[in-house]
């Protein structure tokens, strides 16, 4: 089990170059799955989080989970901090940022994990499935991520991660509304980091490929399971997963934390893929 580190300024002076000394994070689709994980693992390495969700009742759950883990600590209020969040809405978006700032100090970094799945043949999609992909899945990138950079192109440091999808670079059938939206949010990150970088501030993108969550749970809900997901579906022109394995969201949220820690202080604009191998390294 995760434990959550001494508050700030307890044990030794030196850490490690993964590790988050007192700096405040930022995360979106923090209250289950691969968000969560993010979370978690923010709070061990001494980060301060600012944990944002539009299900406020997952977020106080998180809340409850976090207190739990962190009984040693004397006021878990000053390591995180919670509120609702819709990333379609960009006044409420740049609301919600400034609050962050003052309740936990400067942001140093963002996470941007929040992401929806819409399944459907393209014949068969409606309006509304498609809007909501390209609302959250790429609008509310650009409004999460345009907030936050504003405010360390500033500061002239930072890092942003932005979890997208293998999907983003693969074709997948029954996917399209999702797999273009996760290809819009790759792209336009893309060009955040090339814009950020001589402000001395590094953007990257992870890609995770089917992972233990409750997206991937409703998708085997529809007729798919976890072993036809490792095993490949050639009719539906899909390769398996060679590693033999679903991700855990803890696998993929290690990822965003290497990306965001000063172990990759020279890496911007990469898109790191973390699917066992089904996308062949594309």
């Amino acid at each position: 089990m995760n434990t959550l580190p001494a508050p700030h300024g307890a044990g030794p002076a030196a850490h490690h170059p993964d590790d988050f000394p007192d700096r405040h994070v930022l995360v979106t689709g923090a209250a289950s799955g691969i968000g969560a994980a993010v979370v978690r693992q923010l709070l061990d390495r001494g980060a301060r989080v600012s944990a944002v969700d539009l299900d406020e009742a997952a977020l106080q759950s998180l809340r409850a989970l976090a207190a739990d883990a962190a009984a040693h600590v004397a006021d878990l209020s000053t390591r995180l901090w919670t509120a609702p969040l819709d990333v379609r809405d960009a006044a409420r978006v740049e609301q919600v940022v400034a609050r962050a700032e003052a309740a936990l100090g400067p942001l140093h970094g963002l996470a941007s994990v929040a992401g929806v799945l819409e399944m459907g043949d393209v014949v068969d999609l409606e309006d509304a499935q498609w809007a909501r992909c390209f609302d959250i899945n790429a609008s509310g990138v650009f409004h999460i991520c345009r907030s936050v950079a504003r405010r360390l192109r500033e500061r002239r440091a930072g890092a942003i991660a932005v979890v997208s999808s293998n999907a983003a670079t693969t074709p997948r059938a029954g996917m399209a509304a999702y797999a273009a939206s996760k290809a819009a949010a790759t792209q336009f990150t893309r060009c955040l980091g090339l814009e950020l970088a001589p402000h001395g501030i590094r953007v990257n993108i992870v890609s995770p490929g089917s992972t233990d969550t409750a997206m991937q749970r409703a998708m085997w809900a529809l007729g798919s399971s976890r072993e036809a997901v490792i095993a490949g579906d050639p009719a539906r022109w899909r390769l398996g997963i060679p590693l033999a394995k679903i991700a855990t969201p803890d696998e993929i949220a290690r990822a965003v934390l290497f990306l965001l820690s000063d172990q990759a202080s020279h890496i911007t604009l990469h898109d790191l893929r973390v699917d066992g191998g089904a996308t062949l390294d594309q």
